[in-house]
Formats: C-alpha cells, sequence, structure tokens
C-alpha cells in the first residue's frame, strides 16, 4: 500500500467565511489605537509639551519604518532627494501643528480640523454641483463646530486647519515620491530626517531631565498605539477591505477622537460642536463615496506616518501612495 504524501496527507485550512466583518473589525481597533495613542501622548504635554511628544513619536516611527523600508541613499538623485526633503517638512510641521492644536481645543476639534485636508483634495479640481454641495457642508460644519465669537480660541483652530493644510501638502508629495521611491522608501526616509531635525528638541530635555519615565513612557506609547499598531493593522485590513470602504470608514476618526478625549482627558463637548464634527464626517464620507479620483484610489484619505491616525503607507495596499496605497 503506498503511502500518503505530504501534499495530500496536509489539512486544508478553511477560507474565512467573513473576511469583511475581520476587514472592519481590525480597522477599527487601528482607529481606536490611533485616538487612544494621542490621548497619551497628551499626559506628556506638562512635561515636554507638544514638540517633546511629536520628537519622540517621529523617533518611534523612523525606527520601525527604515529597517522595512531600507532606502538607497547612496544612489539617490536630486529628483529623488527633495520631494523627501519636503515630506520631512510637512511631517514636522503637521505633528507640530496637530499636537499643539491638541493641547489648546482638544483632540476631538483638532482631528476634525485636520480631516479638511483629505477632504480638499478629495474635492479639488472637481466643478460638479454634488461636490460643490459636499465643500458648503464641510464650511457649514467647521463654522458649527468652533462657532467663532470672543471665547474662540482662534489660534488653536489656526492650528488645527494648518494641520489639515500639512496633510493635503503630504498628500500630494506623496505622489510625487511615490513616483520616484518604491513602497514605503520615501515617507520612512522623510520621517527618519524629520525624527533628526527633531533632535536638538530632545537632547536639552534629557540633560534637563525633562524626559522623566512617565513623560517619555506617554509619548513612546503614543507612537507604538499610534504609528506601529494602526501600520500593521491598515495592512491587514486592506487584504479584505476594498479601498474606497477603507476610505470612508477613516471618517470614523474624528467620532473616535472626540470619544477618546471625553474618556482619557476628560475633554467634554457641546452640542453644537457634535453638530460640527458630524457635518465634517458626513461631508468626508460623501465626499470619498462620489469622488472619482484620477487613479483608482490616489486621492483617499490615509494617515502620514506619525501623525494622530496615522498608518504609514504600505507600497502596495493603503489607499494615496501611486505604488498602490
Amino acid at each position: 500500500m503506498t503511502a500518503p504524501s505530504r501534499e495530500s496527507a496536509a489539512p486544508v485550512r478553511p477560507a474565512p467565511r467573513h473576511p469583511l466583518a475581520g476587514g472592519v473589525a481590525t480597522m477599527l481597533g487601528s482607529a481606536l489605537s490611533n485616538q487612544v495613542g494621542a490621548a497619551l501622548g497628551a499626559h506628556a504635554f506638562g512635561a515636554i509639551g507638544p514638540p517633546g511628544v511629536v520628537a519622540v513619536r517621529q523617533v518611534v516611527a523612523a525606527a520601525v519604518l527604515l529597517p522595512v523600508a531600507r532606502p538607497p541613499l547612496r544612489r539617490m538623485t536630486w529628483a529623488q532627494w527633495w520631494p523627501v526633503l519636503l515630506l520631512a517638512a510637512v511631517f514636522g510641521c503637521m505633528n507640530l501643528a496637530l499636537y499643539t492644536a491638541i493641547e489648546r481645543i482638544g483632540l476631538g476639534l483638532a482631528v476634525t480640523l485636520e480631516f479638511l485636508g483629505p477632504l480638499a483634495v478629495a474635492l479639488a479640481g472637481s466643478r460638479s454641483r454634488w461636490d460643490l454641495l459636499i465643500a458648503c457642508g464641510a464650511a457649514g460644519g467647521v463654522y458649527v463646530l468652533i462657532m467663532p465669537g470672543p471665547a474662540s480660541d482662534h489660534l488653536g483652530v489656526g492650528l488645527g486647519l494648518a494641520a489639515a493644510a500639512c496633510w493635503a501638502a503630504y498628500i500630494l508629495l506623496n505622489r510625487v515620491a511615490g513616483r520616484r521611491l518604491p513602497g514605503l522608501q520615501a515617507p520612512a526616509l522623510g520621517t527618519a530626517l524629520c525624527a533628526l531635525a527633531f533632535l536638538p528638541v530632545l537632547v536639552p530635555m534629557a540633560v534637563d531631565g525633562a524626559l522623566t519615565g512617565a513623560a517619555l513612557g506617554y509619548a513612546v506609547a503614543a507612537g507604538v498605539l499610534s504609528s506601529v499598531v494602526p501600520y500593521a493593522a491598515d495592512l491587514t485590513a486592506l487584504r479584505v477591505v476594498p479601498p474606497r470602504f477603507f476610505g470612508v470608514f477613516m471618517s470614523v476618526h474624528p467620532v473616535l477622537a472626540a470619544l477618546v478625549g471625553i474618556a482619557l482627558l476628560g475633554q467634554g463637548l457641546r452640542d453644537h460642536e457634535w453638530a460640527g464634527i458630524a457635518l465634517i464626517v458626513l461631508s468626508n464620507a460623501a465626499a470619498v463615496s462620489v469622488t472619482r479620483p484620477r487613479s483608482a484610489v490616489e486621492d483617499l484619505p490615509h494617515r502620514p506616518p506619525a501623525v494622530v491616525g496615522d498608518a504609514p503607507p504600505p507600497s502596495r495596499s493603503l489607499p494615496g501612495d501611486d505604488e498602490g496605497r
């Protein structure tokens, strides 16, 4: 009698019955991890401030991305370097603006305002009445969210909008960089350069003793929960979730940011702020659902490395990168 071969004896693993449900659960976990990480980072503001938290997070993100991407530094041309340098500048400005906004106006409002960046990119260049209506809805949401008045923190709102502008710039720069450097090389190198630029912030803090165990622990936890975990989770989710659905689901971030801000930071929101968040979230979801970008996925919202809610752009999975993100 002939013995069965290894191939015939090997058990056949059944395919998962509900891959989309698993992908949604993974994305929800990723989004929650993003916002919990941001809230933990805010706990270190008293000791090292937003610049210190951003510096530590950039170092954590670079430590994760560089070994994965391994950019060819010695073979890079100026045409490859200049978008990377601009990405590094955008990372630094975006993180600093966003974390300072979180300190001044709270996590929920800051993250919601930041979401106007990808929304603007999704609507840019469109002349349809529907997209104009979406833009008006987003503008109305911003007004309802902040209700301008004498007591408004105009600087905090301005910083949130600056973070949005930086996020939009990241999406546009990432298209250029994605054509010239494959995969994660451009964002990984940009993150590393940004981390180097923040070293003058970290060194004096370390010398003065400001980097206490608690402050450093909060900042590192922010980097892990808002960079490492979402990076792995979003890569996993996008194996089973359509990119456009992923883009729509990203709209859950402002809502989760508001809820986490209440739970972990005690940052309650007023009725008009909830209404403004709802209008902006609906506008973002509508824009992703109905707008047809130039490539299949390039204009969908996504998170750059070391940003609140940030999943670093993998080479062939996440929306936004010309390599297929």
